[in-house]
């Protein structure tokens, strides 16, 4: 008798927004790390040549050999590049800011849209969650991004001009959609840096929730000063200051996430 064992395979989440500093990078260091607490075995990729969710996570991006420039230009495998960070469960793939030179390197390049969905896909089965850290811009690296992702994740700043270019995002999407991943689905929409003592803030998610409807997280990420404070100790804010408002938050996120994507 034969017993059949099914992995599942990993879910794939890009966290995108072309528009800088609205909580991208927080919230895919956050996210993972709370999925990581639920005993999910995560691995973040750092697609940003900034390299934010490297630091994040306190890894010195000059020690990072290789990194994921190598990985797009295929001269390493994405397991290669793996740290353990100090959290069990948590892995990350970090990157170093030559990675903006090899996205130069890349259009040139054969197979340059899937050179990410290719990595990926050897490590299917070696996680439960893989969330993807995209550039703040519509991409070469970001379009990569969205090809290897089954889901987009969007923090949506809740500020004056919140839904700015937000549809140039999403017709991006339908492109990649169409073209090279019918699969890909938006996860959600995440307001963030939330203050419930402003109506602006009130206003604009009230506008967010009128344009995505269901797709609008439960939950809303405040602005919250040991959000911004964790980075510079290298950790998330869960074990920066686990009572923070924002930490609660991420923690209700990584719930919604996990019944989402069940």
């Amino acid at each position: 008798m034969y017993v059949i064992m099914v992995i599942d395979m990993a879910k794939v989440i890009c966290v995108t927004n072309q528009k800088g500093g609205v909580g991208k990078t927080t919230t895919a260091v956050n996210l993972a790390y709370y999925l990581a607490k639920d005993k999910h075995k995560v691995l973040v990729v750092d697609l940003d040549p900034q390299g934010n969710a490297t630091s994040g996570f306190g890894i010195d991006k000059s020690t990072v050999d290789p990194g994921m420039t190598e990985v797009m230009l295929g001269i390493s495998g994405i397991l290669d590049t793996v740290h353990q960070t100090q959290f069990k469960y948590l892995d990350l793939a970090p990157t170093t800011p030559q990675l903006a030179n090899a996205e130069v390197e890349l259009t040139s390049t054969k197979g340059k849209f899937t050179r990410l969905k290719t990595a990926v896909n050897v490590i299917d089965d070696e996680y439960e969650y893989v969330i993807i850290d995209s550039p703040p811009s519509l991409s070469l690296l970001t379009v990569n991004g969205m090809i290897a992702a089954d889901y987009l994740l969007l923090p949506v700043q809740t500020e004056f001009y919140a839904l700015e270019g937000v549809a140039q995002l999403l017709e991006s999407m339908s492109l990649v959609k169409k073209a090279m991943n019918p699969d890909l689905k938006l996860l959600g929409v995440l307001a963030t840096m939330y203050d419930k003592r402003t109506s602006l803030s009130s206003e604009v998610l009230a506008e967010v929730k009128k344009y995505f409807k269901d797709k609008v997280f439960e939950v809303t990420i405040p602005r919250n000063v040991r959000v911004a404070e964790a980075p510079s100790h290298g950790v998330p804010v869960g074990a920066y200051d686990k009572f923070s408002k924002g930490a609660k938050a991420y923690k209700e996120l990584a719930r919604e996430i996990e019944e989402r994507t069940a």
